[in-house]
């Protein structure tokens, strides 16, 4: 298992550089698979370049990268073929109701036990939390993102608290249960 949840995407080196160690491969060789669903209104839509932005600077190739916008369900066999799943920020009641519409949850949290690799921002990390119900069951907490004030640096107790907060600058990193859960950065 290996989830990066975050408020505000690889934002830092500490978070950038965790990004890349989960990879465990060449970034040049890493294909994505981006999914922007969630961002419906002007201000997300705003953000999508600084998204994909965050899988560039870290040395992903343009031409490995391919946008996945939910209308249809994917088979876990073609997702396995990705190595990352980014799912950007924006509307997370929207994004969890075409997450579960499509049938990709299945394919997803199939994708997740089987050793591959998320990155969730803002509305893309809240899906896998308590937030909403038919959340996609992940983490057994509430998730807040873009506090001013989020959790101190470190691994987490299993069961997490009800109340997990990310700043723009940390996130929730998960590589197991119960040992590798932690939060990085500030």
């Amino acid at each position: 298992m290996r989830v990066l949840l975050t408020s505000a995407g690889l934002e830092t080196e500490e978070i950038k550089g965790c990004f890349v160690d989960m990879a465990g491969k060449d970034m040049s060789d890493v294909k994505a698979l981006f999914i922007p669903t969630a961002a419906i209104d002007p201000d997300a839509i705003e953000v999508l370049p600084k998204c994909m932005n965050d899988l560039l600077k870290c040395g992903v190739s343009g031409e490995n990268i391919d946008v996945f916008d939910l209308h249809t369900g994917m088979e876990p066999e073609k997702l396995q073929q990705y190595d990352v799943v980014y799912l950007c920020g924006g509307n997370t009641r929207y994004l969890l109701e075409r997450i579960n519409a499509t049938g990709f949850h299945e394919s997803l949290m199939a994708y997740i036990n089987d050793n591959g690799l998320v990155i969730g921002v803002s509305a893309g990390s809240i899906i896998f939390a308590n937030n909403l119900e038919n959340n996609l069951g992940l983490a057994d907490t509430k998730l807040d993102v873009h506090c001013i004030t989020g959790e101190s640096r470190g691994k987490m107790a299993y069961p997490l608290k009800k109340n997990v907060k990310l700043t723009n600058t940390c996130a929730l990193v998960i590589r197991d249960f119960p040992d590798g859960v932690e939060i990085i950065g500030e």
